[in-house]
């Protein structure tokens, strides 16, 4: 039988789940858990605080309901993170959006190439279908958590070339003779992930993502680049402002 720490008993009448609840949202404020970060399991708390998984588990509920732990069936309870808005403007940058939270952008390219078009992305281009077009697929971090998932495609002559040579999109448009682009549509909907993003966004699979289509055009209006991003719920908002 386990026996109550002095630290876990009753307390002029203070529930002992109560009292769990708060010394883990003490440990939480004080920075032992991190955003994103996995809590002790049910079974672990119950040892720390000599408690059944019961009462744990009602600790838990009440901090979920509070917005401070999201509670993922099969893989733990985790310290909910802070929500980036993704403010949607003609002059939209990946990198200028996660500077504005304060935080380091970085990304890794997961494929680059040359596909035939599908009936979207033509549609999108102005191009036929199956036309070629250049297909690049990136996930963005912030402090090195995934933040988006995206498939940006381009028709510009040489910009295989260009993505593979220079640092980011903006510039390698520059070096194709694109000074400028900016929103000319966005498109916004929802739906849960499948398993490949679930795992690259490291997310549950029943949270919904966030799935932005963009099209980009230059300063004459000619389009330049259609984009389908994937965004984590847990982590980003869309925000329009006029």
């Amino acid at each position: 039988m386990n026996i109550v720490p002095p630290a876990m008993q009753r307390q002029d009448g203070i529930a002992l789940w109560r009292q769990i609840a708060a010394s883990l949202q003490g440990d939480i404020a004080n920075g032992a858990y991190t955003p994103g970060g996995r809590l002790p399991t049910e079974a672990e708390l119950s040892a720390r605080f000599g408690v059944n998984r019961h009462t744990v588990r009602r600790a838990l509920e009440v901090l979920s309901r509070e917005g401070l732990v999201r509670v993922e069936q099969g893989r733990g309870t985790f310290v909910t993170e802070d929500v980036l808005d993704y403010t949607v403007e003609q002059r939209t940058r990946f990198s200028e959006w996660i500077r504005r939270h304060n935080k380091e952008p970085s990304g890794q390219v997961l494929q680059l190439r040359e596909i035939p078009a599908d009936a979207q992305t033509a549609a999108a281009l102005e191009l036929r279908t199956g036309a070629t077009v250049v297909l690049l697929e990136r996930l963005g971090l912030a402090d090195g958590r995934p933040v988006s998932l995206t498939r940006h495609h381009f028709r510009l002559r040489g910009m295989l070339d260009a993505l593979r040579n220079q640092p980011s999109i903006t510039e390698a448009l520059k070096f194709v003779g694109v000074a400028d682009y900016q929103r000319q549509v966005t498109r916004v909907s929802a739906r849960l992930p499948t398993p490949t993003e679930a795992e690259l966004l490291r997310m549950p699979r029943n949270r919904p993502v966030l799935i932005c289509e963009n099209v980009n055009v230059d300063s004459a209006g000619a389009v330049v680049e259609f984009a389908v991003g994937c965004y984590p719920t847990p982590r980003v908002q869309i925000v329009f402002e006029p």
